[in-house]
């Protein structure tokens, strides 16, 4: 497909600010944790509303800045006025592929971005370009393709997952992707490369578990109306997946879990 279809299949819908608002650098980026430290000159790129983002910058402090880049408008707007004041933080309406930084970064990072990009490796190769030598590309994305619920979801989200895998991969994107991470970061000429597995599960009896299991409904709710309006379900199998995942989760649902790789790069010296 072209790459205007990728283009409009990874915009944000209307409706997905609540789980990226919900996420911390300390519980949904945490593999960045033992790379920052004050002074640090970092990007996030991909940084939707900017809460991992204020969490960065936190941590580079004293005297280290963020910038959070994103294609999203709408996205940088609410970040803009949501984290106005907070020290060495600007958020930028930029996509990587042709962004020119004054200065170049010790640490440019981006989570569950690279799952929606027609061709990782040249994002990979960009966020290079602005890295200083020496600096670090941190990457944190999902393998789709692993997920894995307990006892099986209903047949109706079964429907809509299957539906949704297939919307992703007919407009490009790997729905594998962090299991290439690492061939990726070889290819883009990356040295000293890490890999470690972050697996978030959701338990039933956890306070959040429907927030964070529920996130099936969210994507039905949201991404579903694109995936309707692009042939691969109907609007009734839509609902229905809303509506049986919804009981499962209230009923039966034990654990849901989602699989990624963290994955590090070093830019030679």
């Amino acid at each position: 497909m072209s790459d205007s279809v990728a283009t409009d299949r990874a915009r944000m819908p209307e409706g997905t600010n609540s789980v990226l608002d919900r996420r911390t650098v300390e519980t949904d980026n945490r593999n960045l944790l033992p790379l920052l430290r004050p002074g640090l000159r970092v990007l996030d790129a991909g940084c939707g509303t900017g809460a991992i983002t204020a969490g960065i910058a936190g941590r580079v402090a004293p005297g280290g800045s963020v910038t959070g880049i994103d294609t999203g408008e709408t996205l940088i707007q609410q970040a803009q006025q949501q984290f106005a004041g907070v020290p060495g933080l600007q958020f930028e309406i930029a996509d990587i592929h042709d962004y020119s930084p004054a200065e170049k970064y010790d640490l440019v990072s981006a989570a569950r971005v690279l799952q929606w990009l027609p061709n990782p490796l040249q994002t990979l190769r960009c966020m290079k370009e602005v890295l200083q030598p020496g600096g670090i590309v941190s990457i944190l994305d999902y393998n789709h393709e692993k997920i894995s619920w307990d006892p099986a979801p209903p047949p109706s989200m079964r429907r809509f997952y299957d539906a949704f895998l297939q919307w992703r991969k007919d407009a490009g994107f790997d729905n594998g992707i962090a299991d290439r991470l690492v061939h990726l970061f070889r290819e883009a000429g990356f040295i000293n490369i890490t890999i470690q597995p972050f697996l978030e599960t959701s338990t039933a009896g956890e306070p959040h578990f429907e927030a964070t299991a529920g996130i099936w409904t969210k994507v039905a709710a949201t991404r579903g109306v694109q995936l309707v309006n692009d042939g691969y379900i109907t609007e009734e199998e839509r609902l229905a997946a809303i509506a049986d995942y919804n009981a499962w989760l209230a009923g039966p649902g034990k654990s849901m879990q989602l699989y990624l790789l963290a994955v590090s790069g070093k830019n030679p010296e």
